[in-house]
């Protein structure tokens, strides 16, 4: 059984992964990455790429949640500080084949698409309904939960 519990709704509200019903929604993430790294136009280029690196406790408790098909904003950190594209999970999280201990996951991923325009940390900031978003109340985490209405936000200040 698939105990998963996947952060959705509200500041953190609870959806459980056995309930996603026939429509089978995919979830949406955020993960952050250094452009000097590794940039979304490298990303892009490559067409695919394992998701490795996580240390965090809570950021790889994220990361495990992980199923092919989901959805990930792609963060610029350092200087830039933005939202910058969109990727797809291409696979389930599962056990970094590097550690042989079993306590980290990685995902595979592939690039969507870039954003019309980046979308930055201080417009996400100026915004009321961020607030709670994993992003502005924790920022140093590199792998996050995003509500569906913070994506649409999002993909629509991208748009402007």
């Amino acid at each position: 059984m698939n105990d998963a519990i996947i952060f959705r709704d509200g500041p953190l509200g609870v959806r459980d992964n056995r309930n996603k019903g026939p429509q089978n929604m995919a979830n949406r993430w955020l993960f952050k990455e250094e452009p000097t790294h590794y940039s979304f136009s490298q990303f892009r280029g490559d067409g695919k790429t394992v998701w490795e690196g996580v240390k965090n406790p809570l950021a790889q408790k994220y990361l495990r949640q992980i199923r092919k098909g989901d959805h990930v904003f792609y963060y610029h950190t350092g200087k830039e500080k933005a939202v910058v594209g969109i990727a797809r999970a291409s696979s389930d999280a599962y056990p970094d084949p590097k550690k042989k201990d079993g306590k980290t996951v990685v995902v595979d991923l592939e690039p969507i698409r870039a954003l019309p325009q980046p979308v930055t940390l201080a417009s996400i900031k100026a915004r009321a309904q961020f607030k709670d978003f994993a992003l502005v109340r924790l920022p140093r985490l590199s792998v996050m939960p995003v509500t569906d209405g913070q994506w649409k936000e999002i993909e629509s200040m991208a748009k402007k």
